[in-house]
């Protein structure tokens, strides 16, 4: 793959809307009202409608499995939920994703990734493992 530690692998940006959320929860089952019903989530003392965990954690690595060779092998992929998304009705929300090379060794890599909503870091020990 010719990749050296510190060497961005992907960056990008993805806009969420409530759209996304719907579809996300059609697709994945999770229908809980906090992901689509402003009430609920004031209710509960959320700030908002917020992302699915999962959503967030499955677009970031969507943004290096883009970037790496279709024949890339992902070994393991960890988060942990630090923040959440709060996607607002009109203006959606928009995730940046960082992806850079944290470690390499003979058999693998570790893509650490740096996922934020507006100032806060969302996932953090955010990390890929692909096979070389």
């Amino acid at each position: 793959m010719g990749y050296s530690v510190g060497d961005v692998v992907a960056e990008r940006t993805v806009h969420l809307t409530r759209e996304s959320l719907v579809r996300y929860a059609g697709a994945s089952g999770d229908f809980n009202p906090i992901h689509y019903r402003d009430d609920v989530a004031a209710s509960v003392g959320l700030p908002g409608v917020l992302a699915h965990g999962m959503l967030t954690m499955g677009l970031a690595s969507s943004v290096v499995v883009a970037a790496l060779d279709p024949q890339a092998r992902i070994l393991d992929y960890g988060v942990r939920f630090t923040k959440p998304v709060v996607v607002d009705p009109v203006d959606g929300a928009d995730v940046h994703v960082v992806a850079t090379v944290g470690v390499v060794d003979e058999a693998s890599m570790r893509i650490d990734l740096k996922v934020t909503f507006g100032e806060a870091t969302v996932l953090v020990k955010a990390q890929l493992r692909v096979a070389l």
